[in-house]
């Protein structure tokens, strides 16, 4: 019986992951961004620029968004640690998109490395 290391291990071996040097020069030539984490991730703060599309609802969302529709977009994604992104990758592969990229390390080697991060304003009262 194959563990989610397995086949996250496996799916690591199918996708193109770039490194977090060269991760601001592939989000520049991309097309989309993706945030495959869970909507409270995102929104604790997430990669400026990045779409929410959660791991468990991105072929969902990727099929009811006629501006994602085309198998031609640069896509690069990530999730907290880069496990979820390269399955998220493979099955983006796997619907017929083309170029797809996975950050190494995820949002936390990107914020652990002092890199942007957008996070939500909290509303004052006063």
């Amino acid at each position: 019986m194959k563990t989610v290391h397995d086949l996250v291990t496996a799916a690591k071996s199918r996708i193109q992951e770039v490194s977090l040097a060269d991760a601001d020069q592939a989000i520049r030539e991309a097309d989309v961004l993706l945030d495959v984490r869970e909507a409270d991730e995102y929104g604790a703060g997430h990669l400026p620029g990045a779409i929410h599309a959660s791991r468990g609802m991105l072929e969902f969302k990727l099929s009811n968004a006629p501006e994602l529709s085309s198998r031609d977009l640069k896509i690069v994604l990530y999730c907290k640690t880069s496990g979820r992104a390269a399955l998220a990758a493979c099955a983006l592969h796997e619907m017929g998109y083309l170029q797809v990229q996975s950050i190494s390390g995820g949002f936390d080697a990107w914020s652990g490395a002092g890199k942007p991060v957008v996070k939500p304003s909290v509303p004052t009262f006063g």
